[in-house]
């Protein structure tokens, strides 16, 4: 799986006055496409937070190309850019899914900590299947 769609169905509330999503949904739609990005893999996040490792946004961007708007149908496709020791890099397109229209792009870093909130090593487990299900190998130096 080089990357993972998750398709939305844009509420009323999540548009503004202008009648538009508002900017901070798209955060909202990354996180919840990474979520089902990794129950996709087989390892969904409660497994993570069972073994005491967490994985915080350390940082978040979003770069806004159309406009969305109420009742849209829209995919948020998903993939893994960067796989470090102890950090993921998310990358996200996101979609009208009828007309493939590029409504906005952006990407979260995230950080593995413990339950002290201290960076830890990405569990082995974990690379694994990130490694398996994306074309990083292909793409950058992974270790």
């Amino acid at each position: 799986m080089e990357y993972f769609d998750y398709r939305y169905r844009v509420l009323y509330a999540d548009t503004d006055r202008m009648g538009i999503t508002y900017y901070a949904n798209y955060l909202k739609w990354f996180e919840a496409a990474r979520t089902e990005y990794f129950r996709a893999l087989g390892f969904p996040y409660t497994e993570c937070e069972k073994k005491g490792i967490y994985l915080p946004v350390a940082e978040a961007h979003a770069t806004y190309l159309a406009p969305s708007t109420y009742d849209d149908d829209i995919t948020v496709r998903t993939s893994v850019a960067q796989l470090g020791n102890s950090t993921l890099r998310f990358e996200y397109q996101v979609m009208n899914t009828k007309t493939r229209i590029p409504v906005a792009t952006g990407y979260t870093v995230h950080v593995f900590v413990n339950k002290a909130m201290k960076p830890c090593r990405m569990p082995a487990e974990i690379k694994g299947i990130v490694k398996e299900h994306t074309l990083l190998k292909k793409r950058c130096r992974c270790k």
